[in-house]
């Protein structure tokens, strides 16, 4: 990261500043990020390493990773590579042997999350992928959170309707297809679901489907009566795919599922739930290396689009509290469009930025997920995002909509005009006080002096890349320049 965009970083928290502090819901691995860092924190007041410094923070990770509820097979394992890295002469002679450490726990995370592993959409259509999982894991909610993923690819899913055991969660899947506007393959509940399965198959063949998502029923318990069930539907559709669905919050009792799940019907991935909860999150950094199952994917929020591909890189960074830019950018890239970001940047550039731009880049934000995730991906800002009360932070959003929807379009373009009479109309006409508009006012021109520099800054980067023939690059989500530029992505 250049150091202009560091003193970015380092101004964002004025954007958030409508935002009330109190903590919210939590990463998943919010306790364990919190103590490693502490750890690190630790070592790096001593300058030069001992091997007893080193022993002694070893202590400290494990301690960490046990509390955090992860297989203590793993645990010993796992400290015993770093351990055997870190007295080495890799950290001793280094000059910054705490950073050394950092990045030997960094690797051996990313290792302990194994690699990418992405669907297996290979083969000829209709590809199966087949979700399976207890009762009470996500899976009717995951299958709809998958095809609208898929579809956004370019894919034609058809979602099955294969829990005849639970007539509300066919009920659940066909509102879910309404939603997202997919078609739900279902015949009821008096039909065996490996039927369903082969009907499904065949009526996706006819509809040119390119993927069959199979919603398989779950019980409280894994039973023998469930996995034939199972066995049966896997011989018929064949799936290219078979994910199995694991709750998060279920601690340890998730790796002894997936145990239980792959002895009998093969898994080829994982995919986490609730991982944006309280659980301490041991689950994650075992299963993969218990069962040798890959995650595949991550639920990262109850809304249709929370979902993430599995990242083991850029999950470690978030453990280690380094945050996740690129997960950032991404969901910046899906959710604003060049010609938006091109109007921006001009704006700015040319030292304007009023309330309907404000409102815009608010909106735009909403867009993007909590604002408590996407502070925690920002490094550096993790304890604001521990400040921040999700539910509070969505109320006040929503009040800084109504504000600014009650001003008239002269008054959201000149905010210079907004005297105390139009003022107190504006907050009855939005159900707030003149102090809540008065402070927003003020808010604003704080942010208005941000954003002017940083449209400067942004023309000055526009000018020095048209000399040297790079190509113009539009506004982001905050302002000046975009994501990219702000965060030192490119």
């Amino acid at each position: 990261m250049d150091a202009e965009s560091a003193r970015l970083c380092t101004e964002l928290p004025d954007y958030f500043s409508i935002l009330p502090n109190r903590s919210g819901r939590q990463f998943v691995f919010e306790s364990l990020s919190d103590k490693l860092q502490a750890v690190f924190s630790q070592l790096a007041s001593h300058g030069k390493l001992s091997e007893a410094d080193v022993n002694a923070a070893l202590r400290e990770v494990r301690l960490a990773l046990l509390e955090a509820d992860v297989n203590f097979k793993v645990v010993k394992d796992f400290v015993g590579r770093i351990k055997e890295r870190a007295i080495g002469v890799e950290v001793m002679d280094s000059l910054t042997p705490a950073q050394q450490v950092v990045k030997i726990v960094n690797d051996e995370l990313i290792n302990l999350l194994g690699k990418p592993a992405p669907l297996n959409l290979s083969g000829q259509p209709p590809t199966v992928i087949m979700l399976v999982g207890l009762q009470g894991a996500g899976k009717t909610t995951m299958a709809g959170k998958l095809a609208l993923r898929l579809r956004k690819q370019g894919q034609r899913p058809l979602l099955v309707a294969a829990d005849v055991y639970r007539p509300a969660a066919i009920q659940q899947l066909e509102i879910l297809g309404k939603q997202i506007d997919i078609p739900v393959y279902s015949e009821g509940t008096d039909v065996s679901p490996a039927t369903i399965a082969r009907n499904a198959i065949r009526v996706a063949k006819e509809k040119a489907h390119t993927v069959v998502i199979l919603d398989t029923a779950g019980r409280l318990q894994i039973d023998d009566a469930m996995m034939q069930e199972l066995e049966q539907v896997r011989l018929v559709a064949r799936p290219a795919d078979i994910l199995l669905v694991v709750d998060a919050m279920t601690g340890q009792e998730a790796v002894h599922v997936a145990e239980g799940f792959h002895a009998r019907v093969p898994t080829t991935g994982l995919i986490m739930t609730k991982i944006d909860g309280d659980a301490r999150g041991g689950a994650a950094l075992s299963i993969r290396e218990v069962t040798g199952v890959p995650i595949k994917f991550l639920g990262t929020s109850e809304k249709l689009d929370g979902l993430e591909p599995f990242q083991p890189d850029r999950m470690a960074s978030r453990i280690l509290g380094m945050g996740d830019i690129l997960t950032l950018i991404e969901r910046a890239q899906e959710n604003i469009t060049e010609e938006d970001a091109a109007a921006m940047e001009e704006r700015l550039a040319s030292g304007q930025f009023d309330f309907e731009d404000f409102l815009d880049q608010l909106r735009q934000l909403k867009r993007l997920g909590s604002i408590t995730d996407l502070l925690k991906m920002i490094p550096g800002m993790n304890q604001m995002a521990k400040d921040v009360d999700p539910q509070e932070a969505t109320k006040n959003l929503k009040m800084v909509e109504a504000i600014i929807s009650s001003m008239t379009v002269h008054e959201r373009q000149n905010p210079h005009v907004l005297n105390g009479s139009r003022r107190r109309r504006i907050a009855t006409g939005s159900g707030t006080t003149v102090n809540d508009v008065n402070q927003l006012v003020k808010q604003f021109k704080d942010m208005q002096k941000m954003m002017k520099q940083m449209g400067v800054m942004g023309g000055n980067r526009k000018k020095k890349r048209g000399r040297k023939g790079g190509r113009r690059e539009g506004a982001g989500m905050f302002g000046g320049g975009n994501l990219m530029d702000m965060f030192g992505g490119r």
